[in-house]
């Protein structure tokens, strides 16, 4: 019979990719979106209706579902941090897993596992010498008591005798979409340089990695728990120099000082200036394998014309 992944902010990147991966392997695919009208020419995928704010779910969907998997949430560097802008990267990421948590409480049905993005922005916006594995308690900061949060909602899932998962990810490197197109802009022009003082560390995963592992965490019922969802760990000013040695263009010193990008930014700055890194080494006792390991290889696989 086939297995059913219903997924939460599946037309988004990494939804994407999981989804194009889970139908290759065999699965049904049900992604809950806002959209009324949307459908797929895919019979393999279908989309559903629902609506967070008003409580809005289809329970029979969620009800026949084998596993969920949890990737929606406003993007982090999408809009200045407001306060307003903080509470809606919060909610967005919180409040699907309650409406989800509240319909699973009341009714008979049991996954198989529920599997929920998470962000190594657990361990802070923070340049340290500690290398954070996954008991490491969480920062005292904005992208900390978010993520902390996040996994707390997970956590209530957990406690449905759910088997659950949190992949704390990195950045996430992919071709058409997410951080690397943005950060290629000035490179793309020769003007590739690094951010502030370079050190900060930039914990990272390619995006079929990525979509692997969720679908290992799916498969593999010996994950439990948080996870690391890193392949590796490199400070700012050689990611700058890989990415210009990947596209063949150069690579400028100075770096861009730190106060002009909070002038620009503000607090949201953080994320460019600052990073520690995750060890992945929990990860990989799953027996999980990573295609790229290697940054210049990953990334020229990435912009390599197709």
């Amino acid at each position: 019979m086939t297995k059913k992944v219903l997924i939460t902010g599946g037309t988004g990147l990494v939804g994407t990719a999981l989804t194009s991966l889970l139908v290759e392997k065999g699965y049904s695919v049900t992604i809950l979106t806002r959209d009324k009208n949307r459908t797929s020419l895919n019979s393999n995928i279908t989309y559903s209706y629902w609506d967070i704010n008003k409580g809005i779910i289809d329970q029979d969907e969620l009800f026949s579902a084998n596993y969920i998997v949890h990737l929606a949430g406003a993007g982090i560097a999408d809009k200045p941090w407001s306060e307003k802008r903080k509470k809606a990267i919060l909610d967005s990421r919180v409040e699907p897993i309650k409406l989800i948590y509240n319909r699973l409480k009341n009714n008979s049905h049991q996954l198989n596992a529920f599997i929920s993005a998470s962000g190594v922005g657990f361990y802070g916006a923070v340049t340290t010498n500690t290398i954070f594995d996954e008991t490491a308690p969480a920062a005292d900061d904005f992208l900390g008591k978010t993520c902390l949060q996040w996994e707390q909602a997970v956590d209530e899932i957990a406690n449905l005798s759910i088997r659950t998962v949190k992949l704390r990810t990195g950045i996430v490197l992919a071709k058409n979409g997410g951080a690397l197109p943005k950060m290629m802009q000035p490179f793309k022009f020769g003007l590739g340089v690094a951010l502030g003082t370079g050190k900060q560390i930039m914990p990272w995963i390619h995006i079929d990695d990525l979509a692997r592992l969720y679908c290992a965490a799916i498969e593999n019922e010996n994950f439990t728990g948080a996870y690391n969802a890193i392949a590796g760990n490199v400070n700012n000013k050689y990611f700058s120099k890989t990415l210009s040695k990947a596209i063949n263009k150069p690579f400028w010193l100075p770096n861009v000082p730190g106060f002009m990008l909070k002038l620009f930014l503000g607090e949201m700055a953080v994320i460019l200036l600052e990073g520690s890194a995750a060890s992945n080494q929990k990860l990989l006792q799953t027996g999980f394998q990573f295609q790229f390991t290697d940054l210049e290889e990953g990334l020229k696989e990435l912009v390599k014309e197709k």
